[in-house]
């Protein structure tokens, strides 16, 4: 019979991590060698991951670091209350690393390697194999999905910072950096749009992870929550929980088809006034859109503004490619060829920096932060 030790009873006990741990590190050792497609080699080191370039061409190193967000937290309600048997964490892995991902390319770095920390308040979280094994698995098929490494991470117990709010037991803070690179350098995106640009919406899985915590407010002022059912059928735990696109592929081969490009922007934060990213004096002018996903019209019905819906959700558009107008037709068809949905949506004019969202009559959108 084991005698727990102190530092268990304070709230970090290694026998509730273990199973986490080993799940995570058997799935990292199947990934080492997707980068090989980009000429890099990543290898497991006594303390951390080893990794360098065995290509010619010149090249250079991007990192970005993210975190998830609240998004999780809808996943452990759905466990806890939905009675499915399912632990709804099976896109959880791709949501968490895309967040890191769709930002790093956006400088034309191409994910090689990625490290995640998942932070829980309690060691019992970490104990749930059928839990630990579908977010291991949702993070190796990212990693497979966008050609990179998970070869290391860090499962802290955190009893005294993390904590969840009720009705949710306990939920971890997920994190991340990837580490991409540019070959050849000359592929490094500047992000500096241009009067005159054309900006190309590509369309959105969903909610991706950016305004989450209004999702949850509003959800939980319903009857039914999460389990709430959509016009589509679907619950709106389901439907919030739609895994993130992944729009590396897209960019990959708009680079290597030497397609024009004067920014790159994720359509995270801030919603559709992210296209105001720059901090120079242009009026963006967005004159058509894609189509709206369902949970972001049911976000209208349940009396959410559309000002507000659009400056925190993405409306349907996940990522912005401005190009010179005679690129306009070349980045939508190789787009098309990959199984993306683009189209020409705006306009960027020398004027103030603002967003003028015709769609919505004209609407005008501050730029993120103002």
């Amino acid at each position: 019979m084991s005698v727990q030790s102190e530092y268990a009873k304070a709230g970090v006990n290694y026998q509730d991590i273990e199973p986490f741990k080993r799940a995570m590190m058997e799935m990292g050792k199947k990934t080492l060698l997707f980068p090989r497609n980009r000429k890099v080699k990543v290898y497991v080191g006594k303390h951390g991951a080893v990794f360098f370039y065995f290509g010619d061409r010149t090249h250079r190193w991007s990192s970005t670091q993210e975190g998830l967000g609240n998004k999780n937290w809808i996943s452990e309600w759905m466990y806890q209350f939905a009675g499915t048997g399912r632990t709804h964490y099976e896109g959880i892995g791709i949501d968490t690393a895309l967040m890191a991902v769709n930002d790093l390319i956006a400088q034309g770095a191409m994910p090689v390697l990625y490290t995640d920390e998942v932070a829980a308040g309690d060691s019992e979280w970490f104990k749930d194999e059928k839990r630990a094994k579908d977010l291991a698995i949702s993070f190796y098929k990212v990693c497979a999905l966008v050609g990179m490494a998970l070869p290391a991470g860090e499962s802290p117990s955190l009893r005294y910072l993390i904590k969840a709010e009720p009705p949710v037991k306990s939920a971890p803070s997920l994190s991340g950096c990837a580490i991409g690179i540019i070959a050849p350098w000359s592929r490094t995106i500047e992000n500096r749009a241009r009067a005159g640009d054309i900006i190309i919406g590509v369309a959105s899985s969903g909610l991706h992870a950016n305004g989450i915590s209004l999702v949850i407010k509003r959800a939980l002022t319903l009857p039914d929550a999460f389990l709430t059912k959509l016009a589509n059928g679907n619950t709106l735990g389901d439907e919030a929980l739609i895994p993130t696109m992944s729009y590396v592929a897209l960019v990959e081969e708009l680079l290597e088809q030497e397609v024009e490009i004067h920014a790159l922007v994720p359509g995270t934060g801030s919603g559709v006034s992210k296209v105001a990213f720059d901090k120079r004096p242009f009026t963006y002018s967005i004159r058509s859109w894609l189509e709206v996903p369902l949970i972001f019209l049911f976000m209208l019905e349940l009396g959410v503004s559309l000002r507000d819906c659009l400056t925190t959700f993405n409306w349907g558009v996940g990522y912005y490619i401005f190009v010179p107008c005679r690129e306009v037709d070349k980045a939508i068809s190789i787009g098309g060829s990959l199984g993306y949905t683009l189209a020409e949506i705006g306009i960027v004019k020398e004027g103030e920096r603002k967003v003028i969202f015709h769609p919505a009559g004209g609407m005008v959108l501050s730029p993120p932060g103002e």
